[in-house]
């Protein structure tokens, strides 16, 4: 709409206080003039006035203005508590009414936004923020109000820094005595012991409940072991429970349903701690001397997260060559304390070319074989006597290791390589120096191997005709590792340009500790801002898929590509944070994206109370849609702009200026007419 108006402007032409001087002298000049009644002083007084006014140059300007339409911005919560009950209907009926009345306001222009659900690494309905960033586009001055479509969960209230610069309205959907039982995680670590007690402190909110009802309790590991308690309602509780690995473990606890339920979303929590464990204790047992031997010993000393005990047994009990008993030994060689007593204290054991002496009876040797079947672990790097009758092969131990010796003992150099299940497992994947499948390792040779038929496990290591070098393989709950050389050390040496021993022998010893990083058959997924990288680790061709299903309940199938190694990967993108359960079938793994337990679901009852301040500091309200919607105004500025039940949007009444005209007051000859009028008049009226 186009419209004028018009002013007087003055632009004078002498300084303000010349002209003020000259105006003060004037009045003094016709005060004496009129104190002697002089004739025609009126007139004169009127030329006075004349020439005064022209100094002062007057002009009438008249603009042209083109008014500005009001702006009103519609913000519509659809954040996933909306999604809650009966809202998305009251917020798309609300939506129609709104959008209906607005429509029909004069000069009034309304922009609409939608308050999206929060990224994978955001928290909460960000409700003002979005308002904000919507009002960096609007003027303030054509800005008439805010009408804001939510539940009352808003959960950036406090990073608001200054008051909305136009009346903000809530409207609010949901129930006013809405109830909800919620898992609420009061305290929890972030790192536990592995093997050792993890404490947290939880409650189970409930206002439908009486303090002190039981709740039962769901407590999952891992996706795997399952623990049922019972808590009291509205009352803080410790629970424990023990770390069983090292690395992330994921703890589900879900609460069960209560009387009165909006969404079962948050009775469930998880916890995401990272396992640690403490020094890993290893035994190293050493037969005779040879040049190996201290390549073990150097690995496991330089690791700092290693206890080793280590015991080299340099000749057997019955040997009599009139050598003192005190000097057959540094120490006694604490056998039963060892092998029997404390023998489930070990996280590894390891037989260096260690053969039957007589030392350690056949019991012990026994209780070696069940410490593996019951979670143990076990290394054996054999030498020649491997192939003779004095083998541990012929003892208890025989019945667990992966390969049995033929006799033979081959003493022509070879380079290891990888086989084909070596290239796919972790443990030798990717090792420096392996070169392409049917190349040549660019590592150095080794010059014994001692003969083995394979019985179990795999094969990851050979020589140049196919003959085991290094397998591994799962016995019950345990791992062992069978290595048919004690030529590892030439690699040490750096003999024909050595080969990566260190990592070789870290990443077998880490395997049978089960570490996590070197699971043969794993699924696993990294988050990457709103990316998930999902890799699955497999000795075999397995399933082309993965099924990831999110904190909503919502299952996608992921196509996995094969990248080679052993790998297959795929990726997604996640926008809502929580907890994400991938299935390929066979694994199933927890990944937390985000916040693991996320704010908008700690509490989704509707409310009036978190909008409020905001509201009456902007001049607005909050209303129910329950009690029905309330009417549309278009108030003054300067007007209240909210009532019982009626809403205002300011009338700015604001304009831009498209053009000026400026006419003169007094024009020049005008000016002298009038001026030379009145004193030509004043002259005559005294000359008669």
């Amino acid at each position: 709409m186009i419209s004028s108006g018009l002013d007087i402007a003055f632009a004078p032409m002498l300084p303000l206080w010349a002209l003020a001087a000259l105006a003060v002298l004037s009045v003094l000049v016709l005060a004496a003039g009129l104190w002697r009644r002089a004739r025609g002083i009126w007139l004169r007084a009127a030329a006075v006035a004349v020439l005064l006014l022209a100094l002062a140059n007057p002009a009438i300007i008249a603009e042209q203005r083109e008014d500005q339409s009001d702006i009103a911005l519609l913000l519509t919560d659809r954040s996933p508590s909306q999604r809650i009950g009966e809202r998305p209907q009251q917020t798309d009926a609300a939506l129609e009414a709104l959008r209906a009345e607005l429509a029909r306001q004069p000069n009034l222009e309304v922009r609409e936004v939608t308050v999206e659900p929060a990224g994978a690494n955001r928290e909460g309905t960000q409700l003002l923020a979005t308002a904000q960033q919507a009002l960096s586009n609007i003027p303030r001055r054509r800005l008439a109000g805010i009408v804001a479509l939510t539940d009352g969960q808003a959960h950036d209230v406090d990073t608001l820094s200054e008051t909305l610069p136009a009346p903000f309205h809530a409207l609010i959907t949901g129930e006013k005595d809405e109830q909800d039982r919620r898992l609420v995680i009061r305290q929890a670590p972030s790192f536990g012991m592995v093997g050792k007690e993890v404490t947290i402190r939880l409650s189970v909110e409930d206002a439908a409940a009486a303090e002190g009802t039981p709740v039962s309790l769901r407590l999952r590991l891992n996706g795997e072991r399952e623990e049922v308690i019972a808590v009291p309602a509205n009352s803080e509780e410790e629970i424990a429970f023990t770390l069983d690995r090292g690395g992330q473990s994921v703890l589900e606890i879900e609460a069960a349903p209560g009387e009165r339920e909006l969404t079962l979303i948050n009775n469930r929590a998880v916890l995401s701690i990272n396992g640690v464990r403490d020094r890993l204790r290893v035994l190293l047992v050493s037969g005779e001397p040879h040049a190996g031997e201290r390549t073990w010993r150097n690995l496991l000393k330089a690791d700092p997260s290693v206890d080793l005990v280590h015991f080299t047994i340099l000749r057997p009990p019955e040997k009599q060559d009139g050598t003192p008993i005190r000097e057959l030994s540094l120490i006694s060689f604490p056998i039963r304390e060892l092998f029997e007593v404390k023998i489930d204290e070990f996280d590894l054991i390891i037989f260096d070319r260690y053969k039957r002496r007589g030392v350690l009876p056949r019991l012990y040797l026994g209780n070696i074989a069940e410490y593996v079947r019951k979670g143990g672990a076990l290394l054996m790097a054999v030498g020649p006597d491997f192939a003779s009758p004095v083998s541990l092969f012929q003892t208890p131990i025989g019945d667990i290791l992966p390969a049995e010796p033929s006799g033979d003992v081959h003493e022509e150099g070879y380079r290891p390589t990888l086989t084909a299940m070596g290239r796919r497992h972790p443990v030798t994947a990717d090792l420096a120096g392996a070169g392409p499948e049917g190349g040549v390792p660019g590592w150095g040779r080794w010059f014994r191997l001692v003969d083995t038929q394979p019985r179990s496990g795999t094969v990851v290591m050979q020589d140049e005709r196919a003959r085991p070098l290094v397998v591994l393989d799962r016995v019950g709950e345990g791992r062992v590792a069978q290595i048919n050389s004690d030529h590892m050390w030439l690699w040490t040496r750096g003999f024909e340009g050595g080969g990566p021993q260190a990592e070789l022998l870290r990443r077998v010893a880490h395997w049978l500790m089960k570490e996590p990083d070197l699971e043969e058959n794993d699924l696993r997924a990294t988050v990457r801002g709103d990316r998930m990288e999902i890799e699955r680790r497999s000795l075999e061709p397995a399933a082309e898929t993965v099924e990831v299903t999110g904190p909503s309940g919502e299952t996608i199938t992921v196509p996995l590509a094969e990248s080679g190694e052993g790998r297959a990967t795929g990726t997604l993108t996640v926008e809502e944070p929580g907890l994400y359960r991938l299935s390929d079938g066979e694994r199933t793994r927890l990944v937390t994206v985000g916040a693991v337990n996320p704010v908008e679901y700690a509490d989704v009852r509707a409310t009036d109370t978190v909008l409020s301040p905001v509201a009456e500091a902007s001049g607005g309200s909050v209303h129910w849609l329950a009690d029905g919607m309330p009417d549309l105004r278009r108030v003054d500025a300067d007007r209240r702009a909210t009532g019982r039940n009626w809403i205002g949007l300011r009338a700015n009444n604001d304009y831009i200026v498209t053009g000026v005209l400026e006419v003169p007051l007094l024009p020049a000859l005008l000016t002298l007419l009038l001026a030379l009028g009145a004193l030509i008049g004043g002259w005559l009226r005294e000359a008669r």
